[in-house]
């Protein structure tokens, strides 16, 4: 079984961009634990800051991989273009958000993204890629 992660712009910092909110681990780090987590899944990260390149990715393996889990960051509530992507490929996608979406300034209550996947997971901090990949390999089992 294969999962992509996908993170939009400015998750790179994570670890170091506003802790209070995104805390203090990098994701590279925690990414490791998530492949400690779930040795049987291969699983693979990709993050850009640029919304073609995040595009690209999600056509060049949304008919391949068992799932992904998408974290637009602030392209959620923006793209309908990544929005048309999600809703394009057969791979089923969960979208993730580390900090609650809906506790936070209006425009980022809304995202685009949400209607075309299989779920949403928010507020929850890095814990929400782990419910996610678990999520998609259940999902896989039925």
């Amino acid at each position: 079984m294969k999962i992509l992660i996908v993170n939009g712009p400015n998750l790179n910092l994570l670890g170091r961009r506003e802790p209070d909110v995104y805390g203090t681990v990098t994701f590279e780090d925690f990414f490791s634990t998530l492949q400690e987590s779930f040795g049987t899944v291969e699983l693979e990260y990709f993050q850009s800051n640029h919304e073609g390149l995040l595009l690209d990715k999600l056509q060049a393996v949304g008919f391949s991989v068992d799932g992904i889990v998408l974290n637009a960051g602030a392209f959620s509530h923006t793209s309908i273009a990544l929005a048309d992507a999600v809703a394009a490929i057969s791979s089923p996608v969960v979208e993730v958000h580390i900090s609650n979406i809906y506790a936070r300034e209006p425009f980022r209550r809304h995202t685009f993204i949400a209607a075309c996947c299989v779920g949403s997971i928010v507020g929850l901090g890095l814990e929400g890629y782990r419910l996610a990949i678990h999520f998609l390999v259940e999902k896989a089992r039925i």
